[in-house]
């Protein structure tokens, strides 16, 4: 067996030479932390490719449907910007031009011959984090051990999205174990933010956060147990959705953790506009993934759920506002995103009241110990293979490591250990539900708060390796919650300038605050949560558009 070190370097010369040379471009300096701007400045893509690259998910779908643009002209487009965007910030694992467009060729045909799509997705490119199992590819999830392992049939919604009319096109990077909030392993290396390339783009599904913030994707598929979907997306300045457990097939994908059946992993889309995550949902549980899928919950779309039925058709709804957890307060500029959109809300006519956290240490803390019952020995199962180390911190500089969140602190836990963690969670799941439902004296509406908005991290994008505390998304995957993100601002240091607290919550929260500089931060895009309730994807969608439109009209 050849050593851990001479496989990855095999697999990064085969990942290289996949690179067309014709799309290989001059990097910026290290020394340029803000690269946002160069994939149409580096010129490789046509004005044509700029156009196509900087449209919507709902725009492009319409092109492709009306035939003014064809599936290999848009997955061309994405493709260039896709490997120019690779060069800056190591977002890739996965490059397969000729088959990404052998399949758009065959999209074009087929609308050629019957004028007609294949289906809500025509002609799409979508990005897909490493986990998804495409056939005839490696998905390594940033394991040396799973080098040269081929996949025999795609993930269930792989097929389902091909089936939709779309077509995968890039795989993207991810933390080895998938189980950190940063975005670096030992195959492929690390992924920075294209915004502030000091910065992390969060993680796990780091590599599709930044692949979608430089537009070399118009659509991503990301994964979310605790905040992967979620935290790239903030860090990164997207919209993005974590799904309730088996809205979106999971199937014949791949994943750390696997049997760990209490707090599931899920699916769910990131992309550049609210519009996306919604074309995303609605072709994916239209297709009947619970058909391919045993653990897919039987829901199609439900366009009255969409149009918020459940929530007095969308007249006068009522927001409430969680300022922080009570655990750590948020960092200046997430205050400051928090106090826009109320302003904003309360504008377009909709009432903000405050929302009180309950037990959200002991929930994410409930969270971890039912992770770690057994999470070493997976890790260790895994990279016994080739002896690859498991990775113990994101830090560029070892000698400054800090506890990670997702990480396991001991060996695991007794089988009747494991019962009690889940059942205190149970337990904490029914206080939250019916904390929610006494909201319903409050609102003046009659009904309970119809979403919560809260932050999706107690701070911006940090430096590599300091994103140590996930508690902010965690505790909706506990709850099952569906979560969306959408952007407010960026860190600005004139706005956002250092403020004195004198009380803190513990030493750890005195930490968090004491880590904020606004020039470190600046440029980070800052985005919010909206938190609905267990299946109420269609509502949280429209809620979201509700704000975004408020936000806007704001501006």
């Amino acid at each position: 067996m050849p050593h851990w070190t001479e496989l990855i370097a095999e697999k990064k010369q085969r990942q290289l030479k996949s690179i067309p040379q014709e799309w290989l471009v001059s990097p910026p300096p290290d020394s340029t932390l803000d690269v946002t701007g160069f994939p149409e400045t580096c010129g490789l893509l046509t004005a044509r490719e700029i156009e196509i690259t900087n449209t919507s998910v709902d725009v492009l779908l319409e092109k492709l449907a009306c035939g003014e643009w064809t599936a290999v002209d848009v997955t061309t487009a994405f493709y260039k910007r896709a490997v120019v965007a690779h060069q800056f910030v190591n977002c890739l694992t996965e490059i397969f031009v000729d088959r990404a467009l052998a399949r758009a060729a065959e999209l074009d045909d087929h609308f050629i011959r019957t004028g007609k799509v294949v289906g809500p997705l025509h002609g799409l490119p979508i990005s897909l984090k490493d986990q998804l199992c495409i056939k005839g590819l490696e998905t390594t999830m940033g394991y040396v051990s799973w080098i040269g392992r081929y996949a025999e049939k795609n993930a269930v919604l792989v097929d389902i999205l091909i089936e939709c009319g779309a077509v995968p096109f890039v795989r993207t990077n991810l933390p080895q174990t998938v189980m950190w909030p940063e975005s670096f392993n030992n195959i492929f290396g690390r992924t920075t933010n294209p915004h502030n390339r000091s910065l992390t783009p969060g993680g796990s599904s780091g590599g599709e956060g930044a692949l979608i913030a430089l537009k070399g994707s118009p659509l991503g598929v990301g994964s979310d147990i605790g905040g992967s979907i979620r935290i790239p997306s903030s860090f990164c300045g997207l919209y993005s959705l974590r799904p309730s457990y088996g809205r979106v097939p999971y199937c014949g994908a791949l994943n750390s953790l696997e049997g760990q059946d209490s707090v599931h992993s899920v699916f769910g889309p990131m992309t550049n506009s609210v519009g996306g995550v919604k074309a995303f949902m609605k072709a994916v549980v239209n297709a009947k993934p619970w058909l391919k899928d045993p653990l897919a919950v039987r829901k199609r779309w439900h366009e009255d759920e969409y149009n918020l039925a459940d929530h007095g058709y969308g007249k006068d709804l009522c927001f409430a506002i969680m300022w922080d957890d009570g655990v750590v307060v948020p960092h200046p500029p997430i205050r400051r995103s928090l106090e826009i959109t109320k302003a904003a809300l309360e504008k377009a006519g909709h009432k903000v009241v405050d929302w009180k956290p309950i037990k959200h240490r002991l929930l994410a803390d409930t969270t971890r110990s039912i992770w770690n019952a057994a999470s070493s020995e997976d890790y260790m199962m895994t990279t016994s293979a080739t002896g690859e180390p498991i990775i113990a911190t994101m830090e560029l500089d070892d000698s400054d490591a800090t506890a990670a969140p997702f990480r396991p602190k001991k060996i695991g836990i007794t089988a009747y250990q494991l019962w009690q963690a889940q059942k205190l969670r149970r337990d904490i799941r029914k206080e939250y539900l019916d904390h929610w439902e006494a909201t319903s004296s409050e609102t003046g509406t009659g009904r309970p708060v119809d979403a919560i908005i809260c932050p999706a991290s107690s701070y911006a994008a940090t430096p590599h390796g300091k994103n140590r505390y996930t508690n902010y998304t965690t505790v909706w995957n506990a709850l099952d919650y569906p979560a969306t993100t959408f952007p407010v601002t960026t860190v600005d240091p004139t706005l956002d300038a250092k403020k004195p607290r004198r009380v803190f919550y513990d030493d750890f929260d005195k930490g968090i605050h004491e880590m904020y500089d606004p020039e470190i931060f600046k440029n980070a895009p800052v985005c919010l949560q909206l938190v609905g309730r267990t299946l109420e994807e269609e509502a949280i969608i429209k809620m979201t558009e509700i704000v975004d439109g408020a936000l806007a009209a704001a501006k």
